[in-house]
């Protein structure tokens, strides 16, 4: 008989549908999936691993034998405040579609700035005919803040694209062509290069606040910002601030702290934000559920539970 997991998931309509009609074709020959409120008592009790999606802390604690949870999502950042630091051990989804498509999604909104996109949008509103000088991709430095693996494949691409690029990552990490830093003084360093910032690393304690007033002062004159990580990590504030003040162009944001982003939010106004509904990087449930039918399926041949997250770290 096969083993019941059962499934913890918080999500809108479609995007339930379209995981409760992937996973189960995914684990068919392994497993029997099920919603937790399907699920016996004797299920509820012989279950080891779930798979969740944004889920209830209570609903997680209904299971008492849990020893790990699969994510749906490369974000835990929810998961590691809300399930308590003895409970089961959380696992992200690492999808390689999911990196392959951050980084396009990086060229694309670089190139966007890189070509004075916004700029142009604006002469249209305006109808002004005016063209401004074209810099070539090695005359402009992006930095990329966090080389895991959605930035160190968004650094590879954008290096050969042509880009100057270098990278900053909490510790010490090398890649071949490319100029990389870590910890204090390598974050001043990587900012102080940015002409174009690109945000990738994960939301912990460090990193919450981070892109501040401090950091955006060390920024280029007339430089961008890219945030396709998390949105506390921006200071909304010190970002408009900098915006309005002519000290950078432009900013691309993909992630805020409240989403939606409220309608009365400053963001969708401002003629330097781009503002995206968190649309950069989505998980692809076709390949992610191949990607969890391998995780569980290891775990119940072997007892071997993928790589989890630090709880210390967040990540």
């Amino acid at each position: 008989m096969k083993p019941v997991v059962p499934m913890i998931l918080r999500a809108q309509e479609d995007e339930l549908a379209l995981w409760y009609r992937h996973l189960p074709a995914a684990l068919e020959d392994i497993a029997v999936l099920k919603p937790l409120d399907e699920l016996s008592e004797a299920e509820r009790t012989a279950a080891e691993v779930a798979i969740v999606a944004n889920p209830d802390p209570k609903d997680v604690a209904s299971l008492p034998n849990l020893k790990w949870v699969q994510s749906l999502w490369a974000g835990v950042e929810r998961l590691v405040l809300e399930l308590p630091e003895d409970g089961p051990r959380i696992v992200r989804l690492t999808d390689p579609q999911m990196a392959e498509t951050m980084s396009e999604a990086v060229l694309a909104w670089t190139l966007y700035l890189h070509r004075n996109m916004p700029r142009y949008a604006r002469q249209q509103r305006d109808r002004v005919w005016l063209e401004h000088p074209l810099k070539l991709p090695e005359e402009r430095t992006v930095g990329i803040l966090g080389l895991g693996k959605l930035g160190s494949q968004a650094l590879a691409r954008l290096r050969d694209h042509g880009f100057s690029v270098c990278g900053w990552s909490r510790t010490e990490k090398s890649f071949v062509g490319v100029e990389t830093h870590h910890g204090t003084d390598g974050l001043k360093t990587v900012l102080s290069k940015s002409d174009i910032l690109v945000l990738l690393m994960p939301l912990t304690a460090e990193t919450r606040g981070m892109i501040g007033a401090e950091a955006l002062s060390l920024l280029p004159d007339g430089a961008s910002l890219i945030n396709f990580a998390r949105g506390p990590i921006v200071d909304d504030e010190a970002l408009l601030a900098a915006l309005d003040s002519g000290r950078l162009d432009h900013a691309v944001l993909d992630v805020f702290v409240t989403e939606p982003l409220p309608e009365d939010h400053p963001y969708w106004s401002h003629p330097g934000v781009t503002v995206l509904p968190h649309i950069t990087a989505p998980t692809i449930p076709a390949t992610a559920s191949r990607i969890v039918a391998q995780n569980i399926g290891a775990f119940l041949a072997t007892g071997t539970i993928p790589e989890s997250v630090d709880r210390q770290r967040g990540y």
